[in-house]
């Protein structure tokens, strides 16, 4: 229980116009400085030192991506709840309001053109699952079945791409962190999440390959679609476990080995799937156990592919 000073100043930082009206944006999802400066048509400088004062109150928090940062409502904490408060009681018909919630709209829409313009460039990598016939709806169902119904605390997404298993997965989370290294799937997922109107899943810019213990510790690690692309991918699940809060778990969809050696020669596949005794192996070194493990054939033998859904646990799990 925080003191009265330390009371007065939450206070005080969430009652000012401006600051309530950031408050407000940012309980629909993430903002660049960027973005909040061209909805308040306000000077940077001025946002700035706002938004500073809402984290310094620990009402927000403050994500830094190279020279951009990006703010969120914080997610946990006595300001946590008074920011949630607060946004909840906000007249939506008050004048400023809908102003800011056209330029929101208008914003994002920007976002989802560059999104768009980006998707043209790389489709053929997209079309090319679906020419290899892998049953995508049969997997996401799959792997949100494996969580059983639950909700668990926080739950991070490696290699997040898109965004789309942090859509798939977010009834199982309160929640969900995607990170991955390049901007312009952030953009993407960002908008995913945004329509989708997820307020409790962010993407973050970040080397996978060389995690941040900071992240987690997690109830739930997802890694989709992602250790194909690593010539060592017993080194980075070894990574992944070090986020896990003890007991937690792992879910990985890769491929089953095959033989279609375009894959790394056209599209950076280092390994040419994963077989079960390799992640057995690499989850044994990792301290981990295969608890499940199911297969999805293609729905054609010609030149498809067969993904793999492995479910890893804590070796120190208590059942």
């Amino acid at each position: 229980m925080n003191g009265l000073g330390s009371l007065v100043g939450v206070l005080k930082a969430a009652g000012e116009s401006t600051r309530l009206r950031l408050l407000a944006l940012l309980a629909d999802g993430d903002h660049s400085v960027k973005d909040l400066t061209e909805i308040l048509d306000q000077s940077q400088p001025r946002v700035s030192r706002h938004l500073k004062l809402l984290a310094d109150a620990g009402l927000v928090e403050r994500h830094a991506e190279g020279a951009w940062a990006y703010y969120r409502l914080a997610p946990s904490g006595q300001g946590a709840e008074l920011a949630r408060w607060l946004t909840a009681r906000v007249d939506p018909a008050d004048a400023e309001r809908r102003r800011d919630r056209a330029r929101q709209v208008e914003a994002r829409e920007a976002q989802q053109a560059i999104a768009a313009d980006y998707f043209a460039k790389v489709a053929e990598s997209w079309d090319l699952l679906k020419t290899l016939h892998v049953p995508e709806a049969a997997v996401e169902a799959a792997v949100l079945a494996e969580l059983g119904g639950r909700s668990v605390d926080l739950l991070i997404d490696l290699g997040t791409g898109t965004g789309r298993m942090l859509e798939v997965l977010a009834p199982a989370y309160k929640h969900g962190i995607g990170i991955d290294s390049s901007r312009e799937m952030l953009a993407v997922a960002r908008s995913r999440l945004a329509g989708s109107g997820l307020a409790h899943a962010q993407v973050r810019l970040g080397d996978i390959g060389a995690l941040d213990p900071a992240t987690g510790p997690a109830d739930v690690i997802v890694i989709h679609q992602v250790l194909h692309y690593f010539d060592d991918p017993g080194r980075m699940l070894a990574q992944a476990r070090r986020l896990l809060k003890p007991g937690g778990e792992i879910l990985i969809v890769d491929f089953a080995p095959h033989d279609l050696e375009f894959l790394r020669s056209e599209h950076a596949h280092r390994r040419l799937g994963l077989s079960r005794e390799q992640m057995s192996g690499w989850a044994s070194l990792a301290g981990l156990d295969v608890l499940a493990m199911r297969e999805f054939p293609s729905d054609t033998n010609d030149r498809g592919l067969t993904v793999c859904l492995w479910h890893l646990g804590d070796r120190n799990r208590t059942e």
